[in-house]
């Protein structure tokens, strides 16, 4: 699993019909910074995920590639790499919470 914000979606009129009616999300994965582990630092890489959980704009998800996506509820048929698992409530590392953010 990984975690990732949510910077936006993914509209396909013309897709696999296996496909149709499902989210798309694009995300950008999130990694612990070394320097400051008390936030947040984006990966350099963006990622296409199904979402049958709801996730919004800028919240932050847990999605799994490969194999592991297409065991997910209602993923097994589908041709995905990438799906939306959990929407995150908090996170912390450690003893410090940094997800939501602790300052406004």
């Amino acid at each position: 699993m990984f975690l990732a914000r949510v910077i936006g979606s993914i509209v396909a009129t013309k897709k696999d019909a296996t496909m149709t009616g499902r989210k798309l999300l694009l995300l950008r994965p999130l990694l612990i910074d070394e320097a400051n582990p008390g936030q947040f630092r984006a990966g350099a890489n963006t990622v296409v995920a199904v979402d049958a959980l709801g996730a919004g704009l800028d919240e932050v998800v847990l999605f799994c590639q490969g194999s592991s996506a297409r065991a997910a509820a209602g993923m097994k048929t589908l041709p995905v790499d990438a799906a939306v698992i959990g929407i995150v409530d908090t996170v912390d590392v450690l003893n410090k919470k940094i997800y939501p953010s602790a300052t406004p």
